[in-house]
């Protein structure tokens, strides 16, 4: 029977040059949910800013190219950490460093790459978007660590993900106040959910290897976790959305998201490696779906 993985060297993948394909497998380019999923938070911010309609264009084109940018380079640095235990986990001993198809110094050089891009991006935006770019830094070099000391690194990851919705309201914006504060938990609590999820896919050779997660925590207990951490993410979309003074558009349009996240509840199977990873990669729909009811709110 075939190891799970989530690793997708066929398709486009296959057709590139052979060298290209571990820098590729590296930055995840072949599996583009990490960068939806960094993405989002960063045009939700966006859209609770409500600048103009070609200010709010050129944010949201400028963060899309850094989140492929930014989410490559996280993925790099976790590698990097991760290496030894990468090779004793079944999904993710193919991934380039743990399989030796890259050595440590190949990929430095390819974050190195990787930084100066979301630099150029970064520069594009007001100063203090650009002091909470550099800030995000510290975020994604202490997450890959996460997993050897806590048993929340999924809550680090929601942290660190979940940055995009300060930061896109603030290149916005120009400010920080409340409305995004609530936005930013919102992100944060969303995130602790689905890579929870995603977490159980891994459950059991986490085990093995000593790496904890909130999977591991939760156990059979996931289910009401993630409905409180979804109902919260949830509640605090609609304070965000009250405090920015959204209008009454906004509050019907969230309930889409809502009930998605609460299907996903439903559905959950963590003894099913498969389904946990469709579950996952579903949060694209409800990103959007909270992006379509910021635009409502706008109205």
């Amino acid at each position: 029977m075939p190891q799970h993985t989530d690793i997708a060297a066929g398709g486009w993948v296959a057709r590139l040059p052979g060298s290209w394909t571990p820098y590729i497998l590296l930055a995840r380019l072949d599996r583009p949910i990490g960068i939806w999923l960094l993405f989002l938070p960063g045009l939700w911010g966006i859209l609770l800013a409500g600048s103009s309609a070609p200010e709010t264009a050129r944010l949201v084109l400028l963060f899309l190219v850094g989140s492929v940018a930014m989410r490559a380079a996280g993925c790099v640095v976790n590698d990097l950490w991760d290496r030894d235990i990468d090779r004793k986990v079944a999904r993710t001993a193919g991934r380039p460093l743990a399989s030796g198809a890259l050595r440590p110094r190949q990929a430095l050089i390819f974050l190195c790459i990787l930084l100066v891009a979301a630099l150029v991006i970064l520069l594009q935006l007001n100063g203090l978007a650009q002091l909470l770019g550099v800030a995000s830094l510290a975020l994604v070099g202490l997450y890959p660590l996460a997993k050897r000391v806590t048993w929340w690194p999924q809550l680090v990851m929601g942290f660190t993900f979940g940055y995009g919705a300060p930061l896109g309201f603030v290149a916005g914006a120009g400010r920080i106040d409340a409305a995004c504060g609530a936005l930013y938990l919102a992100a944060i609590l969303w995130d602790l959910g689905f890579d929870t999820i995603y977490a159980h896919q891994d459950r059991e050779d986490d085990a093995l290897a000593g790496v904890k997660s909130t999977a591991r925590l939760f156990g059979r207990k996931t289910r009401p976790m993630l409905a409180v951490c979804y109902a919260g993410a949830v509640g605090a979309m609609l304070l965000a959305g009250w405090i920015a003074q959204l209008s009454a558009w906004y509050y019907p349009f969230l309930l889409l998201p809502a009930w998605l996240l609460m299907r996903q509840v439903a559905q959950l199977d963590i003894d099913d490696p498969a389904l946990c990873l469709r579950l996952f990669k579903s949060n694209r729909e409800v990103g959007f779906a909270v992006a379509l009811a910021l635009l409502a709110g706008r109205l």
